[in-house]
């Protein structure tokens, strides 16, 4: 299948970006035309299946080939919550790729039907007010199934107070495609 053989292909693109930066020689691949449209993606890395990096783009605005090796080397080397990955890490490291649809605005009355847009482990959320904004992607409904919690999370994360609302508060939604290395 075609996602299949994008996803493969690029979970072997984010695996040898990092790689690179130790020194590995990258595998060679059959570029796939895919890859040189644009795409945003989201590259995790995850060891002993702990959050060890994650970062991402939320709009396509390079062509994916370069925002999976992009995403995937601030994932290990720049995110604020870790020190960088070294390379006596990367073998126990396991990567996922989730890319993302375009984003699309919620329309909503107020928080109660706002809550009842959200689709729990399908959804993607940005939430922005104030000047502060943030993301949660699908994945992270696994450890926070409730839409409260979920969107309580999502206001701590971007800056705000959990019991946050205001005009100001927008709300977009999106869906991925992920790809994840399994676990040894």
């Amino acid at each position: 299948m075609a996602e299949d053989r994008l996803g493969s292909l690029l979970l072997q693109l984010a695996r040898d970006a990092i790689g690179e930066k130790f020194g590995m020689t990258a595998r060679t691949f059959t570029p796939l035309p895919e890859l040189h449209k644009p795409g945003a993606t989201f590259v995790t890395l995850r060891q002993s299946h702990r959050l060890r990096g994650c970062i991402g783009s939320l709009t396509a605005y390079r062509p994916l080939l370069e925002d999976v090796r992009g995403n995937a080397c601030s994932a290990a080397f720049a995110d604020p919550r870790f020190a960088p990955l070294t390379a006596d890490e990367l073998p126990a490291t396991r990567i996922e790729v989730s890319l993302l649809t375009t984003p699309e605005q919620l329309h909503f009355r107020d928080e109660n039907h706002a809550l009842g847009l959200l689709r729990p482990h399908i959804d993607g959320v940005v939430l922005s007010a104030r000047n502060c904004r943030a993301t949660f992607l699908p994945q992270v409904w696994e450890e926070l199934p409730q839409a409260r919690q979920f969107i309580a999370h999502l206001k701590q994360k971007a800056g705000l107070p959990a019991d946050f609302w205001g005009p100001d508060l927008v709300l977009e939604r999106y869906q991925v495609q992920k790809w994840q290395e399994a676990f040894s």
